[in-house]
C-alpha cells in the first residue's frame, strides 16, 4: 500500500466519527459518582483518540510506526521524522493548507483543556497515548507556520532489562546498580540533553520502587507511567483567565508534602520548583527521582542550583549551592550519541563541596568510547572506575544483600568508602 493509499483509507474510515465530536463535551466539574466519571473519561479519551487521528491523517503512518520516536511538523508541507535515532524527510504526505494544521494544532490543545493562539503563541500537550506534543502558532514560529513536535510515547513499558538487552543504554550490572540505589532511597537525579533518553531512563529505573510504596507523581505535562499500585499523578496546569489560574509544580510540591508520599518523582525539573524539590530531599523525603537538562554531572548540578534561584524565594548563592550538594547523591548522564544510539555515559556520587565550595563528583561509572566500527556504529561501554561509594555497605545494612550479584565490586560489607581512604591518607 502506498503512503496516499494508507493516507485515504484512514480519512475514509476516521471521517465517520468525526461529525459528531465536538458535541460531546465532558462535564468538568468532577461532581458525578466515580464510576459515571471513569465512563466518561473513557469516552472522552476514544473521542479524542478519534478526532486526533483524524486531522493527523497526513502523519498517520509515522503514528503507527513504533519505531519512530519524533514526529517534527514544520508547517503543512514540510515533516520530518526521527526513526532509530536518525533524522529523516518525510514525503509520504503534508497537510491541505494552513488552516487544516491549525485545526490539528487546537484539537490537540483541547484534549489537554489548554488553548493555542491568540495571547497564548505555544502550548505543551499531549496525544491521547501519552505522545508529548509541544505546539507553537505564528507569529511566533515564523514563516513556516504552525510548528508541532510530538516526542512519541512507547506504549511497552521501560524497564532497566529492556534498556541492557533490546537498547544495549547499559550493562546488567549497571541496571542492578541503578535498581539497588532506588531501593536505598538515594536521592537520584537524571540529566542528559534534549533527545537523550532522560524520561525512559526515569520511567525504567521507577520499576524498582516497591509496590507497598505510596508514589507521587508530578509533572508539568504527564508522560511516566509507573505500573505501581500507589500511583497518584498531579499535573500542573496553565493560566487561562482569572476565572481558570492555573496550577504551578511549585504550588503541587506544597499538596504532595500533605499527602503522606513515600517517594517523589518529578518528570522534569525546568524552573523555581527545583528549589522545592531540594526542600524535600532534605526534609525526609528520600528516595526523590527526577530529570533536569544538562551535560555532564556537575552541570546537572549548577542547573539546579541556577533554577532553584530562579524561584520567588531570595536566596543567597552559596545557600542553593549548598543545598544541591547535600540534597542530590546520585546523577546517571545519559546521552545520545553520533550513531543515534542512547547510553549512559556517568553514573556519579555527589560528595558534597570541596575547599572552594566546588561541587565534588565521583564516578562510579563511566563510559569508555573505543572507536567507531564499519557502519559508523559506536564501540564502547559502560564500565566500573574502581572508585567505591560512601553507601557502598548499605544494601547490607538494608537487608538488601541477596540482590548483590554482579555489583560485588562496588557493594561490600567490608569495603572501605573510597572517600574514606582519600581523606585518611592526608
Amino acid at each position: 500500500m502506498t503512503p496516499n493509499q494508507y493516507e485515504e483509507d484512514k480519512r475514509d474510515e476516521l471521517a465517520r466519527d468525526v461529525p459528531d465530536m465536538t458535541e460531546q463535551n465532558p462535564d468538568p466539574s468532577g461532581k458525578a459518582d466515580s464510576k459515571e466519571n471513569q465512563t466518561e473519561e473513557s469516552e472522552r479519551r476514544k473521542i479524542y483518540e478519534r478526532s486526533t487521528r483524524f486531522f493527523l491523517t497526513p502523519v498517520l503512518p509515522l503514528l503507527d510506526d513504533e519505531d519512530v520516536s519524533d514526529i517534527l511538523i514544520n508547517g503543512p508541507n514540510t515533516i520530518y521524522y526521527e526513526k532509530k535515532g536518525k533524522l529523516h524527510l518525510y514525503e509520504g504526505g503534508k497537510f491541505a493548507s494552513d488552516r487544516a494544521l491549525q485545526a490539528a494544532a487546537n484539537n490537540i490543545a483541547e484534549f489537554t483543556g489548554r488553548q493555542v493562539g491568540g495571547a497564548r503563541h505555544s502550548v505543551d500537550a499531549r496525544l491521547p497515548d501519552g505522545s508529548r506534543v509541544h505546539i507553537i502558532v505564528p507569529p511566533a514560529s515564523g514563516k513556516q507556520g504552525v510548528c508541532i513536535s510530538i516526542r512519541r510515547f512507547k506504549q511497552n513499558t521501560f524497564n532497566l532489562d529492556i534498556m541492557v538487552n533490546t537498547y544495549g543504554t547499559m550493562t546488567a550490572e549497571v541496571a542492578e546498580f541503578l535498581q539497588l540505589i532506588v531501593k536505598m532511597h538515594k536521592n537520584t537525579v537524571v540529566s542528559g540533553g534534549t533527545g537523550s533518553g532522560k524520561t525512559s531512563l526515569l520511567n525504567a529505573m521507577s520499576t524498582a520502587i516497591p509496590d507497598e510504596e505510596r508514589i507521587i507523581v508530578i509533572e508539568d505535562s504527564a508522560e511516566l507511567q509507573l505500573n505501581q499500585p500507589h500511583t497518584v499523578y498531579l499535573e500542573a496546569q496553565p493560566y487561562v483567565s482569572k476565572s481558570q489560574p492555573g496550577v504551578t509544580i511549585r504550588e503541587l510540591f506544597v499538596d504532595t508534602l500533605r499527602m503522606r508520599p513515600d517517594r517523589i518523582v518529578v518528570g522534569e525539573v525546568r524552573r523555581g520548583e527545583a528549589l522545592d524539590l531540594l526542600q524535600s530531599m532534605l526534609s525526609g523525603h528520600e528516595g526523590s527521582l527526577t530529570t533536569v537538562h544538562a551535560n555532564t554531572p556537575y552541570d546537572a548540578a549548577i542547573r539546579l542550583e541556577t533554577l532553584s534561584l530562579m524561584s520567588d524565594v531570595e536566596l543567597p548563592v552559596y545557600v542553593a549551592r549548598t543545598q544541591v550538594a547535600s540534597a542530590v547523591q546520585v546523577v546517571v548522564q545519559t546521552a545520545r550519541l553520533s550513531d543515534g544510539s542512547r547510553r549512559l555515559q556517568h553514573v556519579a556520587e555527589c560528595l558534597g563541596l570541596d575547599e572552594k565550595e566546588h561541587y565534588v563528583f565521583k564516578d562510579i561509572y563511566k563510559f569508555r568510547r573505543r572507536g567507531v566500527d564499519a557502519e559508523g556504529r559506536i564501540i564502547g561501554g559502560i564500565e566500573r572506575t574502581g572508585y567505591v561509594p560512601t553507601f557502598a555497605k548499605e544494601p547490607f545494612e538494608r537487608g538488601l544483600g541477596d540482590e548483590v550479584k554482579l555489583t560485588r565490586g562496588v557493594f561490600d560489607p567490608e569495603a572501605t568508602p573510597s572517600a574514606v581512604r582519600e581523606a585518611s591518607s592526608f
